[in-house]
Parts: structure tokens; C-alpha cells; sequence
């Protein structure tokens, strides 16, 4: 490992991230779409022959930095709001998670039985389940940066995409099993679906369960311990354990973050705040300004220009953009008459961000009679997805929450 690239490359994130965020800010946009725009600049630098930052994408300190930054971003989002709020939304945010997984599945499937008509079934399929993802840290940096994490859309739409992330997954899991059965001349085996399944459920349910009773108990432990910092620990133990339990249920680490955020409530910690110490909330927040920007920089870096120049990749992105946004936007219909802003919700299901490149990795590593079923220019397509769902949504969502708020005071 080379501590001195490292070292330099986050000092240059961090001072790229704060200029561009401030500079987003100044004309009245989400400070995240200033980190993002920062990260796009630097990682295409190699085109104008400046190659040194190139490896900053791949680093593996840089890389960990930036996902603990995601994780206490989720982690603070979840610590202002609690369960109590996400059960009076809880049925809303699953048909809004079950719509914005069907809708852009079918979308997809569509797009590519449509412009790719040589490929298998099972590319479309791919193609379909990879637009289902939704990318939660974009639209919780920019209700963040709004002050808006505590409206009833945001609960909404943070409850929706946990319970998107679950079925995303169990869906992929279904695609990429069948593909894997075809190859081997075998039928799909319900065995591993089911299990992946049965691993998100037993997490959630455990969670639900368990886990105010384990927190209660660890801060009434802690609280008996000399010294200070007590309270910040813990409340990390309990995030990045949460985070780690859900990497092994299968789901991404940032669900088990959020989760954790959401268990934790002030009560748990009383006997700190008792003796004057700050919230949690305060206590972490410093970490998450050092290191979520570094996620949202390095996400920038992955958008390469040269994809835009491969020929027929534009027209195949446009339609998979399209799917993607109308996919999501059906979102707003089942809310219509819930008395909540539908079109913000629909918005804020928009970005694929990291979740969906995950996706498409996978499809690059899965063949059938001996070709990918993702080829180069069609995972092109896909980055480009992800950067116009990313890069438009901040924007997208300030005007459209900004709206909500003039009606309702009309």
C-alpha cells in the first residue's frame, strides 16, 4: 500500500469535494451534486494526459474510507427518524418498493427485446433487473443537505429503497441463478433464491426484534465505563455491526446502517445525556463530513467520457434511461391519494448510483454458451444510466420537494 498516494489523493478529494459542494450550494443545488460533478472532473483527467489519479478508483484504503463515510451518512439519516415513524409509512413504502422493482423490470426487459434483438431472453432479464436497484445514499446525502430527512416523503422514500435493496437482490438472485442453471443445461433450483430470502428475512425480522434490547443494554453498560467517548463508541459498535450482519444476510452493508440508525433512540442513551454529553447524532457527525464526501467523490471518478464515443451505446442508454426514470415514476401512482408530495417520492426513487454498476458487474462475470450476457457496450449503456439518474436527481429533488412545499402552504 502506498500511505503517501493515499494520503495525497484524500487531501485532494476532500478539497475538491468541499469547492465544489460550496460552489453547488451557491447557486442554490444540493452540495452532494458539487461533490459528484468534482468527482467526474478528476476521474477524467486521464484524457487531457494526467494519468496520476487513475488508481484512486481501485485504492482499497480509499475505497473503505469512502464506504464508512456511506455508512454513518445512513447512519445519521436513521437516527432521526425512528421505527415508530417508519410503521406509519411502512405500507405505503412497500408498495412503492414493490412498484419500483416490477415497473422498471418489465421497462427493461422491454428496452432490450427491442433495441438488442440478437441476445437471449435472459440478457433482457439481466437488463431489467439491473434497472430495478435504487441507490439510497444519493437521495439520503440530498434530503440531508435539504434539511428534509424528516418529512413523510423522506420516510417513504428511504423505507421504500431498504425494501427495494431486498427484493433488487432476491430478483438478481433469480436472474443470474437461471442463467447460471442454463449454462449448465439444468433447470433454475429454488434452493439458493430461497435461502437468500429466507437470510434478508431472518436480518430484518432479528433486527426488529432484537435489537432494541441489545442496544438498550450496550449503552447501559457503557455509561458505567470511566471516561468520555463512551457514547460515540457504541453507538459505531452497534452501526458497523449491524452493517456487517447485513453483508452476511446478503444485503448491502448500507441497509444494515440505516437500520441501526433507525433502532437507536434517545431513551437508549439518557443516562449520557443525563450527565450533559451530546446526542449521537452530534457526536458523528464530524466523521461523516470527513468521509462521506471521499464515497461521493470516488463515485464521480467511475463516470469515464469515452463511454459517450462507442457507437450505438447513446441510443441504447437513452431508451434504458427512459425505462429507468418512467420505471420509478410509477412509484408516484400508488401514493397519489396518501396525501404525501408523489412526485417527490417518484424522484427520489430516481438515482441507480453504485447499486446499479454492482449490478452490471455481475452480468459481466455471468456467460451462456460461451458469451457474456452483458457485453461491453451494453454495461456502457448502463454507466451512462447511472450517471445521468445520479447527477439529475439532486436538482431534480430540491425543485420537486421545493414545489410540495408551496402547494401545501397555498
Amino acid at each position: 500500500m502506498n500511505l503517501g498516494f493515499v494520503l495525497a489523493a484524500a487531501a485532494l478529494f476532500l478539497s475538491a469535494a468541499w469547492i465544489g459542494g460550496h460552489l453547488a450550494a451557491r447557486v442554490g443545488q444540493p452540495r452532494v451534486l458539487g461533490e459528484l460533478a468534482a468527482g467526474v472532473l478528476l476521474g477524467n483527467l486521464g484524457h487531457f494526459g494526467l494519468h496520476v489519479l487513475e488508481a484512486a478508483p481501485g485504492n482499497p484504503v480509499l475505497e473503505a474510507l469512502g464506504q464508512l463515510g456511506v455508512l454513518l451518512l445512513l447512519f445519521r439519516v436513521g437516527l432521526e427518524t425512528t421505527f415508530r415513524d417508519l410503521r406509519r409509512v411502512g405500507g405505503v413504502a412497500t408498495m412503492v418498493a414493490v412498484t419500483g422493482v416490477v415497473a422498471p423490470f418489465l421497462l427493461g426487459w422491454g428496452v432490450g427485446a427491442w433495441l438488442l434483438p440478437g441476445h437471449s431472453s435472459y440478457t433482457y432479464a439481466f437488463l431489467g433487473a439491473t434497472l430495478t436497484a435504487t441507490s439510497v445514499g444519493i437521495t439520503a446525502r440530498v434530503l440531508s443537505d435539504l434539511g428534509a430527512s424528516q418529512s413523510p416523503e423522506a420516510r417513504v422514500i428511504l423505507g421504500a429503497a431498504a425494501i427495494d435493496d431486498v427484493l433488487g437482490l432476491v430478483l438478481l438472485a433469480i436472474v443470474a441463478g437461471a442463467i447460471d442453471a442454463a449454462a449448465r443445461g439444468r433447470a433454475l433450483a429454488a434452493g439458493p433464491v430461497l435461502i437468500i430470502a429466507i437470510k434478508a428475512l431472518v436480518f430484518l425480522v432479528g433486527a426488529v426484534a432484537l435489537g432494541p434490547l441489545v442496544s438498550r443494554a450496550l449503552f447501559r453498560a457503557a455509561a458505567r465505563l470511566p471516561g468520555s467517548g463512551a457514547l460515540v463508541v457504541t453507538g459505531l459498535v452497534i452501526c458497523f455491526g449491524f452493517s456487517w450482519l447485513a453483508g452476511l444476510a446478503g444485503l448491502a452493508s448500507i441497509v444494515g446502517a440505516y437500520a441501526a440508525g433507525l433502532l437507536l433512540e434517545a431513551d437508549h442513551w439518557r443516562e449520557f445525556s443525563a450527565r450533559g454529553e451530546k446526542t449521537l447524532g452530534e457526536l458523528v457527525r464530524p466523521a461523516g463530513l470527513l468521509l462521506t464526501p471521499l464515497f461521493f467523490i470516488l463515485m464521480g471518478m467511475r463516470v469515464d467520457f469515452a463511454v459517450f464515443l462507442q457507437p450505438g451505446v447513446l441510443g441504447l442508454a437513452a431508451a434504458l434511461t427512459a425505462a429507468a426514470i418512467i420505471g420509478k415514476q410509477a412509484c408516484a401512482l400508488v401514493v397519489r391519494r396518501q396525501g404525501l408530495d408523489a412526485r417527490s417520492i417518484g424522484v427520489g426513487m430516481i438515482p441507480r448510483g453504485e447499486v446499479g454498476l454492482i449490478f452490471a458487474g455481475v452480468g459481466l462475470t455471468l456467460t451462456l454458451a460461451g458469451e457474456r450476457i452483458l457485453d461491453g457496450a451494453t454495461y456502457s449503456a448502463i454507466a451512462i444510466v447511472v450517471i445521468v439518474t445520479t447527477l439529475a436527481t439532486p436538482p431534480a429533488l430540491k425543485w420537486s420537494l421545493a414545489r410540495g412545499l408551496r402547494s401545501r402552504d397555498r
